[in-house]
């Protein structure tokens, strides 16, 4: 394992039933602070966090650009770059084990976005290209393709944006229902009002259309990852960036189980008999204790930076552990930094 980082004289103490995470990759550990001095909001405290994978590199792969993270049925991590890699990663020190490379059908590169392991061990990995989701093997090969309907194609195929297309991607309990997220609207629909996809599992055990529902994004930002929930919500990353002032990250948890199919609605405008995802906020990560991190550009908090990859890594009666990660964009002035999350919903 090759890492040009401080790994190797520094501990990455990525435990995700931990009670905090040390600031690895830094010069030295971040002190673990007393537990009220760790919330967010009454229903979010951070654990810790760790710079372990910044600006490092694994076989050759520069481990960066990460947009969506999972737990695979080993008990590792798997985390998606958008430059067409996905990692496995060591889920206590954050050491990368394997690195696998990702193509389309064509041989090209991905803007891969989401990522699911799927219950036989294959990945479900969403593309803004097109967009499109896919089955690949653990090898990397492309197994099978998913349907898109017509309207979240990007123009002039369809009414989505480029590169504001499929960000999160998650499965629900019981393993049936895979939920894609728009990162924007279409064209045509609220500015603030993004769609989310459904597909539902044959008994074949591929994937087919299904219902489709509305969820309205605070002003100004979009929706980089969603994460289903044990009982069947969501949690919904909302983002955004404002030059010279830095990030905003808000963590939602929003209910679709009483939202409209709005497959056959043409345009989401406010209208009457629309019931839109509902959703409540657990916390506004500026409100985070920044527990000793440093920013490499103007943050209204210096833990924050571009947060895109979330996902549950265990969870108890009351609680969640929920793990996200920040995609650096291969840019000096940004961090790829891993946070641990308590989460009560």
């Amino acid at each position: 394992m090759r890492l040009r980082s401080a790994l190797a004289t520094a501990t990455a103490a990525l435990t995700v039933a931990a009670t905090c995470l040390t600031a690895a990759g830094a010069a030295h550990a971040t002190a673990a602070p007393s537990p009220a001095s760790r919330a967010c909001s009454p229903s979010v405290a951070i654990r810790g966090f760790s710079d372990a994978l910044d600006k490092t590199t694994y076989d050759g792969t520069d481990v960066g650009n990460l947009s969506a993270l999972a737990t695979d049925r080993d008990g590792t991590l798997a985390a998606l770059s958008d430059r067409s890699a996905l990692f496995t990663l060591d889920a206590r020190t954050l050491q990368p084990r394997r690195v696998v490379k990702l193509t389309d059908e064509a041989g090209g590169a991905l803007d891969s976005e989401g990522l699911v392991v799927d219950r036989d061990g294959s990945y479900l990995i969403s593309d803004e290209h097109g967009p499109a989701v896919r089955r690949h093997a653990r090898t990397g090969e492309i197994l099978a393709s998913l349907p898109v309907p017509d309207a979240l194609r990007v123009a002039p195929a369809g009414r989505a944006t480029t590169n504001l297309t499929f960000e999160g991607l998650t499965l629900l309990p019981g393993g049936r229902t895979l939920l894609a997220s728009m990162e924007a609207a279409l064209s045509g629909d609220d500015t603030d009002t993004v769609r989310f996809q459904t597909w539902r599992r044959t008994g074949s055990g591929d994937f087919r259309l299904g219902a489709q529902y509305g969820y309205r994004a605070d002003p100004g930002l979009g929706v980089p990852e969603v994460t289903a929930t044990p009982d069947g919500r969501l949690l919904v990353l909302e983002r955004g960036y404002t030059p010279g002032v830095g990030n905003t990250v808000r963590l939602y948890l929003a209910d679709p189980r009483h939202a409209t199919d709005t497959s056959d609605v043409p345009a989401l405008t406010g209208q009457d008999g629309v019931r839109l995802i509902r959703k409540a906020l657990l916390a506004d990560l500026v409100d985070c204790p920044d527990l000793g991190a440093t920013a490499k550009q103007p943050q209204p908090n210096p833990l924050l930076d571009n947060i895109e990859a979330m996902t549950v890594t265990g969870r108890a009666k009351d609680r969640l552990d929920v793990l996200l990660a920040s995609d650096d964009n291969a840019s000096p002035n940004q961090t790829t930094r891993f946070y641990a999350l308590t989460v009560r919903p």
